[in-house]
């Protein structure tokens, strides 16, 4: 998958953000039904911040967890505006500060919207290196993503989150993996133990 990108529909680091925090636990698909109406109502944070949680919340019911994400991505806006200026940050620590963030979503952000060796490590990431044999024994996200950094050059960092993620979701899927339409079997250290 040379042209490897995020799925999830944005124009700007704010909408990413907002579309990574709904994302959690949800398709990219349903969070791509949601924002465009969500974006329409809340085009800037200074809009978002200025709203209650429960408003937010008729935008993004259908997602998973909605109470929660409509508490997080008012709170999230409220600190970029008096922190940032409004302004995403393209630091992992200060990503880490705004609510609903944590590790693998600000590592989403540095990587798709600011083009850094960030390696966000989700289920499909955490799955795929560990059959693959990317990683050894690794046993937490944090693990991983120190194992695949160590060995994957920083300027296709960005690129290998997409590629584990997409290669995941549509090949190697969790439990039934495509081993006869995967291009990298060969490789692969879960189907040559076959």
């Amino acid at each position: 998958m040379p042209g490897a990108e995020s799925e999830l529909d944005f124009v700007s680091p704010y909408e990413l953000i907002v579309s990574v925090i709904l994302s959690a636990q949800c398709t990219d698909k349903r969070v791509n039904i949601i924002t465009p109406s969500l974006f329409k109502k809340y085009p800037r944070a200074e809009l978002l911040a200025k709203e209650e949680a429960k408003t937010v919340y008729k935008y993004i019911k259908s997602c998973s967890y909605p109470n929660n994400k409509a508490k997080h991505l008012v709170g999230m806006a409220r600190v970029l505006m008096s922190e940032f200026n409004g302004v995403v940050p393209d630091n992992l620590e200060s990503l880490q500060r705004l609510p609903g963030v944590g590790r693998k979503t600000a590592n989403v952000v540095l990587s798709v919207a600011f083009q850094q060796p960030a390696m966000a490590v989700d289920t499909h990431v955490f799955r795929v290196a560990a059959r693959i044999g990317l990683t050894a024994k690794a046993k937490n996200p944090l693990e991983t993503e120190l194992q695949l950094v160590k060995h994957i050059p920083d300027e296709l960092i960005h690129k290998a989150h997409h590629w584990l993620i997409l290669h995941g979701r549509y090949v190697c899927k969790a439990r039934k993996p495509d081993c006869i339409q995967c291009g990298i079997s060969e490789f692969c250290k879960y189907y040559l133990s076959q």
